[in-house]
């Protein structure tokens, strides 16, 4: 049984968890709130569980140690995604981390200042409510024009956020329930993907041919369809010319100089090289480079990916050609698909799962279901 106790305006409760006296601060100077409260500790007594009442954690602190806890699971360019998110909807209370001994700077994150006024007016991280996340992303979409696909990652990065916390850092919500997986999902459009038809394409290299390291760097785009960070940082080891028909290219995780990089999905992969590929990459004579990069920037290091699509960029507008480094991933995948190859081969090429491959190119395939409609 447990008794209550008041001191100031406060109620304590007061009980045994087996042998030894506990005090729990039930927060409220109404009676008929603590009596309540001491209702809800007995009945977890009753089932042989702790107190139930929900903790009482300042919430900067919970999201800095979340921050802490990240580069144990997510690569860094990942950390800074979540990051952002966090900073709109908690104010900034991202400070720098601490990652693998060497601290990444986020421009544009500070130190936290309780002066400011926070996005989600609390003090306390078990105060949230579905409703104030709920409002928050409605705000966000309202004032910012947010598309229903970034508004869906508020919730997803808020939910993570809560689940880490409830299950891992000790956090006891309300009625033990996660308020941002309750936020409805906004409805996301049928994606509006843009590829290159197989004139464009040539059309696209032909323009490159002043610049045979950019040129060989959009044929590996369009060619093996690898993310713009995967072709940076592929390195002459990566590159096998003996295996198969025309050589191998290998996505893997590396370590070069002291840095390390992996894949987006953590998972190493291989992309045959085609023919058309092959050509470009017998025309490329590569650079000698210390960490023996395969495309390196000119001053002999890993290109810095917002670098290289500038200089692309600046090149395109050149030759007044709008393509970007998604779109030739995408002319990979979408030529693959309307060539009729199956949709888990090209996730497996890509690196994608085998639904984000349907969502993206499942539309492209219409021939494969003409039989299917013959009786």
């Amino acid at each position: 049984m447990a008794s209550l106790k008041k001191r100031g305006k406060s109620y304590y409760a007061q009980y045994y968890a087996g042998t030894r006296q506990r005090r729990v601060c039930l927060h409220t100077s109404s009676l008929q709130i603590a009596k309540e409260k001491v209702r809800q500790i007995e009945s977890a007594q009753l089932r042989g569980m702790d107190n139930p009442l929900p903790t009482r954690t300042l919430l900067h602190k919970v999201v800095q140690a979340y921050l802490q806890y990240l580069p144990t699971v997510k690569t860094v360019a990942n950390i800074r995604r979540d990051a952002y998110y966090l900073r709109s909807a908690f104010g900034q209370i991202c400070p720098e981390l601490e990652i693998k001994n060497e601290k990444i700077s986020r421009k544009g994150i500070k130190c936290p200042s309780r002066k400011e006024a926070l996005p989600i007016q609390v003090k306390y991280f078990e105060q949230v409510t579905t409703r104030d996340i709920a409002d928050f992303i409605a705000a966000q979409v309202r004032n910012k024009a947010l598309a229903p696909k970034t508004a869906n990652h508020y919730r997803t990065i808020l939910t993570r956020l809560y689940n880490w916390a409830m299950s891992q850092y000790g956090i006891r919500m309300p009625n033990d329930r996660n308020p941002a997986s309750k936020v409805e999902r906004y409805k996301e459009k049928a994606p509006n993907i843009r590829f290159l038809s197989l004139a464009q394409i040539d059309e696209q290299l032909k323009s490159l041919e002043g610049q045979p390291q950019l040129q060989a760097m959009v044929a590996v785009y369009i060619y093996a369809g690898l993310r713009r960070e995967e072709a940076l940082w592929l390195t002459v080891d990566d590159m096998d010319f003996d295996a198969g028909p025309n050589g191998m290219l290998r996505v893997q995780a590396k370590t070069v100089d002291g840095e390390s990089w992996e894949p987006k999905t953590k998972i190493n992969r291989v992309v045959p090289i085609s023919s058309a590929l092959r050509k470009y990459l017998d025309q490329y004579e590569v650079v000698e480079s210390d960490g023996g990069w395969f495309f390196s920037s000119s001053k002999g290091m890993c290109w810095d990916v917002n670098n290289f699509s500038r200089e692309l960029r600046k090149v395109n507008q050149a030759s007044e050609l709008p393509w970007t480094n998604l779109d030739y991933r995408h002319t990979f995948g979408s030529q693959l698909a309307m060539k009729g190859e199956s949709l888990y081969k090209i996730s497996k090429l890509m690196g994608n799962s085998p639904e984000i491959c349907r969502r993206h190119y499942a539309a492209l395939v219409p021939e494969s279901l003409v039989d299917s409609v013959e009786f």
